[in-house]
């Protein structure tokens, strides 16, 4: 079911190199992070296109957007607290408001970024980026798709947000992958619940599933890769014929992916709905594999979720 694992942000780096080879308009600005971001990779090889200004997180956005504003493409990257909380009013008055091509790209997000603890564990992030206007919102699934996600992102005009983890997750896509801004992939189908995920949680998703599988639960497992726009024709036409759903992310429940599909459910047809992550609390300092078993960020969880979820039917 699932492949090596393989960090996201190695191959963010991956594709940064690539794009410093292919784009002449890509520049790539970083605060103090580079080795920990991988934006190094793209410095190593255009380094005359590599600004790094330090730990001045919001200067950083500034500088992006004037950039950005003289016709570069821009990607500017640091921890997922600091892009969305340290720097949000910069992106919303600076790269939101005038539509500029700045791509803010966040890794070490969520809880998995393990002993740094609550202060850097953003699990915020994607109800802060998805209130902006005019900000699309991607959280892929693996190493491969975080690849082909920053390549679609330097051909795509205008602000985005997209945020990746810190530890290895499993690779559950192929290595070339194609990535469609707004377009979610169904990864197994299936009739009785549909289970929604994003970021590494995809991987426990399909895992959930093989367990409900085992006991002749047929579940429709669907990547939702962008957050913003969502793609609401694929979620009601998964919920239509299977009568209920799950979502899944290492994030807050509250405005994160749960709350997308709630407001596409609410709009269009109500199934029952359980969501998968953390409650209205702030993280703590442990190992990775332990805070997700503590914050209820597994399989079994997604497995509970799911049979809830089904019995509230009909």
């Amino acid at each position: 079911m699932t492949g090596e694992k393989l960090a996201q942000r190695n191959y963010y780096g991956k594709a940064l190199a690539d794009l410093a080879r292919e784009d002449p308009k890509v520049v790539v600005i970083d605060a103090d992070l580079a080795g920990s971001t991988k934006t190094s990779d793209f410095q190593k090889v255009c380094p005359e296109r590599f600004v790094e200004v330090g730990i001045a997180e919001q200067n950083m956005i500034g500088i992006a957007s004037g950039l950005a504003a003289s016709g570069k493409t821009v990607f500017a990257s640091t921890f997922g607290v600091f892009a969305s909380g340290r720097c949000w009013e910069q992106i919303r008055l600076g790269v939101a408001y005038p539509k500029l091509n700045v791509k803010v790209v966040a890794t070490h997000c969520g809880i998995s970024v393990g002993e740094d603890g609550a202060s850097h564990q953003a699990l915020e992030d994607i109800a802060i980026m998805r209130a902006l206007p005019n900000m699309v919102v991607v959280a892929p699934a693996d190493a491969y798709e975080a690849y082909a996600a920053t390549k679609a992102l330097a051909e795509y005009e205008g602000p985005a947000y997209m945020r990746m983890g810190r530890a290895d997750f499993p690779t559950i896509l192929p290595e070339d992958v194609e990535f469609r801004i707004g377009k979610a992939t169904v990864l197994s189908e299936g009739t009785d619940v549909t289970i929604i995920g994003c970021g590494q949680m995809v991987s426990f998703c399909l895992d959930a599933a093989e367990k409900l599988k085992a006991e002749g639960i047929s579940a429709e497992v669907i990547n939702m890769s962008t957050i913003k726009p969502i793609d609401s024709e694929a979620i009601i036409e998964s919920v239509k014929k299977t009568g209920c759903c799950v979502t899944a992310e290492e994030h807050s429940i509250i405005g994160g992916l749960g709350s997308a599909v709630a407001e596409v459910l609410c709009d269009s047809v109500c199934v029952p709905l359980e969501r998968v992550g953390t409650k209205d609390t702030f993280g703590e300092s442990g190992k990775p594999d332990n805070l997700m078993v503590k914050y209820g960020l597994t399989a079994a969880d997604i497995y509970d979720a799911a049979k809830k979820s089904i019995s509230r039917k009909g």
